[in-house]
């Protein structure tokens, strides 16, 4: 054998030899190991896998993908609370299902919250709790985002506005969220690099988890037209069994003593408020605050429709 031969015969097994100890370890690799040797390169949100293993991180969430299946013919009831400046508390927007789906997906994304201050991303005293993205292609938060959207009519320009990307959020004891708005004082750039701008024309902030005390969400210059819910709201028929004590009696929302509304968690329900006036301009009435949480958990939802304007 000409000492060529022997030189490839020799490369071609040692290859072999590092792939076969190699690639057991590959789907393992999560991708936060792999960006830091691979760069700017777009990473997949679940580890890789390949054909020839049978990949266990990701069976069981998978497996809850594909079970999913949006219920289109859901229905939810809403009340007018207040017209200066437009609330309106929304029973039932999400279901138990959707719930379990939502959670799971943003588990793994949870990281401490922060607000955008000129123009960055920063992490603040003013906001303590944490929270995840959700990626608008999953099938739950498709669903949500469906049901919001027509929520919504004509208030979004089909081809122009859009949904935006939708967040969830969760407070644990002792964690608040201080005073503030969710509209830019400064239209933000779009994304897709075509010379618009948008702000959150509107908010819908849904509960999905509320085995808590305290951690009501405070509109301190909210006028209600509405006398507060006299009573509590019972939990899922069936799914859950409903709550007892003294905070399931208390209403869904009530005049703060330090005026203005406050809402209580309730798991399913959610809060929808418009954030521009009629010249674009933020509603410094739409200011609010998540309270702090006493005890136990409160996870919820934001979904921030967004307005356009074009290039001047």
């Amino acid at each position: 054998m000409a000492p060529t031969d022997i030189l490839k015969a020799t490369g071609i097994w040692a290859g072999g030899l590092l792939l076969g100890l190699g690639l057991p370890y590959l789907p393992h690799l999560s991708s936060s190991r792999l960006t830091s040797f691979i760069g700017d390169f777009p990473m997949p949100d679940y580890p890789l896998a390949f054909p020839f293993f049978k990949n266990t991180t990701d069976s069981t969430a998978a497996d809850n993908l594909k079970q999913f299946v949006c219920d289109t013919s859901h229905t939810y009831r809403t009340e007018l609370v207040s017209l200066e400046p437009l609330i309106i508390y929304i029973h039932n927007l999400v279901t138990p299902i959707e719930i379990e789906s939502l959670l799971e997906t943003a588990e793994p994304r949870f990281a401490p919250s922060q607000v955008t201050k000129y123009g960055r991303q920063q992490q603040t005293s003013d906001r303590t709790s944490s929270s995840a993205g959700l990626p608008r292609d999953d099938p739950a938060v498709k669903c949500v985002l469906a049901r919001t959207r027509k929520f919504l009519g004509t208030m979004l320009r089909d081809g122009w506005d859009e949904m935006g990307p939708p967040q969830l959020v969760r407070y644990s004891s002792g964690q608040r969220f201080n005073v503030h708005h969710d509209w830019f004082e400064i239209p933000q750039w779009a994304p897709d690099g075509s010379m618009r701008r948008w702000n959150r024309v509107a908010s819908f902030f849904a509960i999905l988890q509320d085995n808590c005390t305290g951690g009501e969400t405070h509109f301190p210059y909210a006028k209600p037209i509405t006398f507060p819910s006299p009573r509590g709201e019972a939990m899922w028929q069936g799914e859950v069994a409903q709550k007892q004590g003294e905070e399931a009696a208390k209403p869904l929302w009530r005049e703060h003593e330090d005026g203005g509304l406050a809402f209580r968690p309730v798991a399913g329900n959610a809060i929808f408020w418009v954030n521009l006036q009629a010249n674009g301009s933020g509603d410094a009435r739409t200011n609010h605050a998540g309270l702090p949480l006493e005890s136990g958990r409160k996870t919820a939802m934001n979904i921030w429709p967004r307005q356009y304007y074009p290039y001047e």
